[in-house]
């Protein structure tokens, strides 16, 4: 495999505060990988620099090849890496469809003048593939409901679903998952597992932020352990599981 992520020397500060200190690593093309710690241990910053939520203050990003650190959230999407949120971030006034929809649109082409000077059909062509694709998208999550359903209508578990339709449908090569089990039952997370595998299965990677360490280590081909802003293990979920270190400090009895 070739990596297809590469963070080189990351440092996160924030003021006098060091969220992410010299963080180095690869994520393979067609993994999926975890990213695991304790509470507070720069997670969630560090899926933030990924996507460009954040300016790293040190260090470089590189994916497939091309360095893209300082880039636009916007742009970087259109790089090909996606993300959710751990805090759900849907748009209430949108229907679910919608809500995908609005993944759908940062891959295709904007509508002009030209497509409202050729007519309707011309002018909403665009809609209609996308609304196509927010379709095989919200089939490719499992999603039972109904597309003119409004996410506040939904239950957490569903509005999670959506979340990863949306980032679907930006066709990424790369999709960040940061707690997407949250609030979910082990028959749940084991039909998420599934989910992740039929992503992984059509040719995406994954990086997954993750607390249910079942799941981790059930589909995970690579963890990264991260504590303090510093990797301090890093391997298969075996190598990992059997860090005395790592067993006693964050894992458990799994």
């Amino acid at each position: 495999m070739t990596a297809l992520l590469e963070l080189r020397s990351v440092t996160q500060r924030f003021g006098g505060f060091t969220a992410l200190d010299d963080v180095s690593c690869s994520i393979e093309a067609g993994s999926i990988s975890s990213l695991i710690g304790p509470n507070g241990a720069g997670k969630t910053t560090l899926f933030n620099v990924i996507s460009g939520l954040v300016m790293p203050s040190a260090g470089s990003l590189g994916f497939n090849g091309t360095d893209y650190t300082g880039r636009r959230p916007d742009e970087i999407v259109r790089l090909g890496i996606a993300r959710n949120f751990q805090q759900v971030r849907l748009f209430p006034a949108l229907s679910v469809i919608e809500n995908v929809m609005v993944g759908a649109h940062l891959r295709l082409p904007r509508t002009g003048l030209l497509d409202f000077m050729g007519g309707p059909f011309n002018a909403d062509r665009v809609d209609r593939l996308a609304r196509s694709i927010a379709t095989e998208m919200l089939d490719l999550v499992e999603f039972k409901s109904a597309g003119d359903t409004h996410p506040q209508q939904l239950t957490l578990v569903d509005q999670r679903r959506i979340e990863i339709a949306r980032a679907l449908a930006s066709d990424p090569r790369l999709l960040l998952l940061d707690e997407p089990a949250a609030g979910m039952n082990p028959s749940e997370s084991n039909q998420l597992g599934a989910i992740i595998r039929k992503i992984r299965d059509l040719g995406r990677t994954v990086l997954l932020v993750e607390h249910n360490m079942r799941l981790v280590m059930a589909i995970s081909d690579h963890v990264s352990v991260l504590s303090a802003g510093k990797v301090i293990a890093t391997g298969t979920p075996s190598s990992v599981q059997a860090d005395p270190a790592v067993i006693a400090a964050y894992l458990g009895n799994v």
